[in-house]
């Protein structure tokens, strides 16, 4: 099966950045794809390199960089809410792309499923 899945929520404030990486890397141990994790509102902020947790903490950037490099899967920020929140293309880590909520349409309408993480 094709996933698609949306992130609305920040890397701390929730389980929600947790619970869709954790999903995405279960799929694909399971033998499915994920072409695309689109990133909207507060998500963000999963995308931002600056990001420096502490080393006893969990470190949620770095672990989407590592899915994208290790299975090919495709990390859209949504310009609009990263340019609110700050997050420009200077500022992305490795794998994480900038484009337009079309991405997130695209991805709904050529996978199996949309699953949605965070309100």
């Amino acid at each position: 099966m094709n996933f698609a899945v949306l992130v609305n929520e920040g890397p701390y404030q929730h389980e929600a950045a947790d619970s869709a990486y954790l999903f995405c890397r279960a799929a694909i141990e399971a033998g499915h794809r994920i072409s695309r994790v689109f990133f909207y509102h507060d998500g963000v902020n999963n995308a931002n390199r600056l990001s420096e947790p502490p080393q006893d903490d969990r470190n949620i950037v770095a672990r989407w960089s590592k899915l994208a490099e290790a299975h090919g899967v495709d990390l859209v920020v949504c310009v609009a809410a990263g340019l609110r929140r700050g997050i420009k293309d200077e500022l992305l880590p490795p794998g994480f792309r900038i484009s337009g909520l079309g991405q997130l349409i695209e991805a709904g309408i050529e996978a199996d499923r949309l699953v949605t993480f965070g309100d």
